[in-house]
């Protein structure tokens, strides 16, 4: 049976809908059964064609970057404003609160527990090695440079038979690439991550933040899955019910992230997506949320790119089985 060491995961992650009032602020609750102060909050606008906004603690508030675009970190004081203890404040800038206007947030917060660590460091343009607090291996790294424009850097450990030769880029719909600059062709371990010469992870004086994720059973899963093309897709097991996923199809160019969460989906067949890639509103796209895992319903290349590989994250609502044997049940 699936045991996990987290029986609650809305202590670590949680999504947020809300609709915007257009005020000089707004206050936004986390709507879990328990308190959580997010460390990484990432909004997107719903309703119509807005960028992505991350905001984390260790930048700051007001301090954003955009999953869809290569742009620096900006500033804002109408943007994510402040984190609360069970949720976080946002401005009146329109990609956070439109009046009328609906969002969705995904909210992270940061616990080797959970597997979660957010660092920030500058460049030297060597080879080297970054020290990390997870006391465990990274499974997926999202790196982008925050001094200057350049694309997002993407570690998966699964996403090739040889990950840390190869890199995904999060603004683009590109396949896998291979460039031993990215990650000096070396696995991340329990305590540090490697870096090449590449200007995008290690330019000389710039400065990055990185997102590094470690898999917790029960918690969260990052794997991959070959696609079929068909709306009867792969089914796939991660132990838990999702409360999060984001697939991209990293065999083929052009295919875009696609990333869908318990809370806009509704019910199984009333898929929402949306591309992390683009600023595109929300649009149609299957993907069922089941007890153990997520099945595919869609024959899109996105999702289910015939004999493609196709990487995942995803974390979970809640486990299979809890740490007492009690198991959970579908939606």
């Amino acid at each position: 049976m699936a045991y996990t060491s987290i029986d609650d995961p809305e202590l670590y992650f949680q999504v947020k809908t809300y609709t915007g009032d257009g005020g000089t602020t707004q206050a936004l609750t986390l709507g879990g059964s328990e308190n959580m102060q997010p460390d990484l909050v990432w909004v997107k606008m719903r309703s119509e064609g807005q960028s992505h906004i991350l905001v984390d603690s260790v930048r700051g508030a007001n301090k954003y970057l955009g999953s869809n675009h290569d742009g620096g970190e900006g500033t804002d004081i109408n943007s994510v404003t402040a984190f609360g203890s069970n949720g976080f404040t946002v401005g009146n800038d329109n990609a956070v609160n439109k009046s009328s206007g609906t969002y969705v947030a995904w909210n992270w917060k940061e616990s080797a527990t959970a597997g979660f660590d957010i660092l920030t460091y500058t460049g030297n343009d060597t080879n080297r090695t970054i020290s990390h607090s997870l006391s465990a291996v990274p499974h997926w790294i999202l790196i982008k440079a925050t001094s200057r424009a350049d694309s997002w850097r993407v570690y998966h450990h699964k996403n090739t038979s040889a990950p840390a030769t190869d890199y995904l880029v999060l603004n683009v719909a590109d396949a896998t690439s291979d460039s031993a600059s990215e990650f000096q062709d070396t696995v991340p371990t329990s305590s540090v991550f490697t870096l090449g010469t590449s200007g995008n992870v290690n330019r000389n004086s710039e400065t990055f933040v990185a997102y590094l994720w470690s898999e917790k059973k029960g918690f969260s899963k990052f794997g991959s899955f070959v696609g079929n093309a068909n709306t009867d897709g792969p089914f796939v097991y991660t132990g838990f019910r999702p409360a999060w996923v984001l697939i991209k199809n990293s065999s083929a160019n052009g295919e875009n992230w696609n990333l869908f969460d318990n809370k806009r989906n509704g019910f199984n067949g009333s898929g929402e997506a949306l591309r992390p890639n683009t600023n595109e509103a929300e649009y149609d796209r299957n993907v069922d949320f089941l007890a153990n895992g997520f099945k595919v319903r869609d024959s899109s290349g996105e999702v289910s790119g015939s004999g493609n590989t196709l990487v995942y994250m995803a974390f979970a609502e809640s486990p299979l089985v809890n740490s007492n044997g009690v198991p959970t049940n579908a939606r």
